[in-house]
Order: C-alpha cells, then sequence, then structure tokens
C-alpha cells in the first residue's frame, strides 16, 4: 500500500490548491478509499469514465480515475473555475491541452507511476512532468542503448552496476518530461537529444531543434521513485507543493 503523503511529501509544501501564476508540480497520493474515488468519479467527464472503464486491472482504474480528478482539481483552483466544467483537447502530437479560450492560459502535464501523481502547471511556459516507480531492470543497458542517445547509453554502461537501474530510471524521466514540454510524442525520437545521467544536475546536452532554453528539476516524491519536471523556459524552477490526505474532499 502506498505512504500516506505525509510521509512522502519532505521537500514538498502540503497545501491545498489555489489561484496563482506561479510554476508548480503538483505531488498527488492516488490511494484512495472508495467513499473519496466516488468524490473523484463527480467530477470526471463521460469520455474520462469511458476510459477508465477500458482499464483491465481495478488497481490501473482507481489510479486513473484519482490522476484526472486531482488534475482538474488543481487547474480549476489556479483558473478560478469549477473542475467540473473544464474541457480538454488534443494538441498536435496528442498532448492534453485546455479546450478553447482557456487553451492560452495555462500550460499542464500529467503523469502517474505506481500509488503517485504528479500535476505540473506553468501559466508562462511549457511543462512536462515525468514520475516512474524504480523497480527491478535487468535490461537496463540493452534498452538504453536500443533507445536513448549514444553518450547517454555510454554513461550509463559506466555506471557501476549496483546504481545502474537508479540511473536509468532518473535518466529516463529526463528525457520523458523533456519530450512531454515539447508535446512532440513519437515525433521527437528518444535519440534525437540527450540530457546529463543522474547524480549529475539535470541539463540538456543536446537538442538540435525546439526551444534552447530551459529548467529541469529532478524531483524526489518519495523513496523507490524517480521524477524530473522540465519547463521550456530559463530559470522557471517550479515551486514543490503536495495536496494534503483527504484532498478528493476538496472537490465538494
Amino acid at each position: 500500500m502506498t505512504a500516506p503523503i505525509a510521509t512522502l511529501a519532505a521537500g514538498w509544501e502540503v497545501a491545498e490548491p489555489r489561484a496563482g501564476t506561479a510554476t508548480v508540480v503538483w505531488l498527488v497520493d492516488l490511494a484512495l478509499p472508495p467513499p473519496a474515488l466516488a468524490a473523484c468519479d463527480a467530477v470526471l467527464s463521460e469520455n474520462e469514465h469511458a476510459r477508465a472503464c477500458r482499464f483491465l486491472r481495478s488497481e490501473d482504474r482507481d489510479r486513473y480515475r484519482a490522476s484526472h480528478a486531482a488534475l482538474r482539481l488543481v487547474v480549476g483552483r489556479a483558473l478560478g473555475t469549477d473542475p467540473r466544467g473544464l474541457a480538454f483537447s488534443a494538441g498536435p502530437n496528442g498532448k492534453p491541452e485546455l479546450a478553447g479560450a482557456m487553451g492560452a492560459s495555462l500550460a499542464f502535464n500529467l503523469s502517474h507511476s505506481g500509488g503517485l501523481a504528479l500535476v505540473g502547471l506553468s501559466a508562462r511556459h511549457p511543462i512536462g512532468v515525468d514520475v516512474e516507480r524504480v523497480r527491478p531492470l535487468p535490461d537496463a543497458l540493452r534498452i538504453a542503448r536500443g533507445h536513448f542517445a549514444p553518450d547517454e547509453a555510454e554513461a550509463l554502461a559506466r555506471t557501476p552496476a549496483h546504481a545502474r537501474e537508479g540511473a536509468f530510471f532518473g535518466l529516463w524521466t529526463r528525457k520523458e518530461a523533456v519530450v512531454k514540454a515539447l508535446g512532440a510524442g513519437l515525433a521527437l525520437p528518444l535519440d534525437r537529444f540527450s540530457v546529463t545521467l543522474p547524480p549529475a544536475p539535470p541539463r540538456i546536452l543536446r537538442m538540435p531543434e525546439g526551444p534552447r532554453d530551459w529548467t529541469l528539476r529532478t524531483l524526489d516524491p518519495g523513496p523507490g521513485y524517480a521524477a524530473t519536471a522540465a519547463v521550456a523556459g530559463s530559470g522557471d524552477f517550479p515551486v514543490l507543493r503536495a495536496l494534503p490526505v483527504g484532498w478528493p474532499g476538496l472537490l465538494r
């Protein structure tokens, strides 16, 4: 079972979502009891309900319900609007964005893995977040050589074996956060650009196209997880906040 958010939130400010223009990454505990999941369901759209029903495993359905309700909560509060009234559309490469006139007012991104989710918000620049539960991965080096840039794979090969899995997932989240900030999806293969390998501070080493100014921040969402936030702008370090225990009660 996922530990309560209070034990996962070291370095994060536990707070209720509020209006504002700061660039923020929210940490969300997805381990919810049935009454809290029912509160989440009350704000989801018909399309979100339909997507949730397509998951075969109940835990996957519940995490989808909780993560998308949390997204609606923090975006709605940031904009000062009812979370139920938010409408989303897909960008050119499928990245979700706010539909209509609100689309230009706030960039957001959602990622979840295991029992945690991250929601990134920025009123100034495109933002991407990625969280991954670190797990045994004996073929990490083979995957890196097949999908990452050559310099990244070489750096990972030089990493001591006992630290390789952690470095792999840290590297993975750095790259995924950048791709998600760009909204590029499969249009930007992971071997087309390179980033530093943990534990080195996160930065882009090579990016052949797109924004030149970036802010990357390594996040610590809790034991057993790796995470990164990427903002396509210089010096825009996100504030770190965590939703409180019982956060679905804020949806009412």
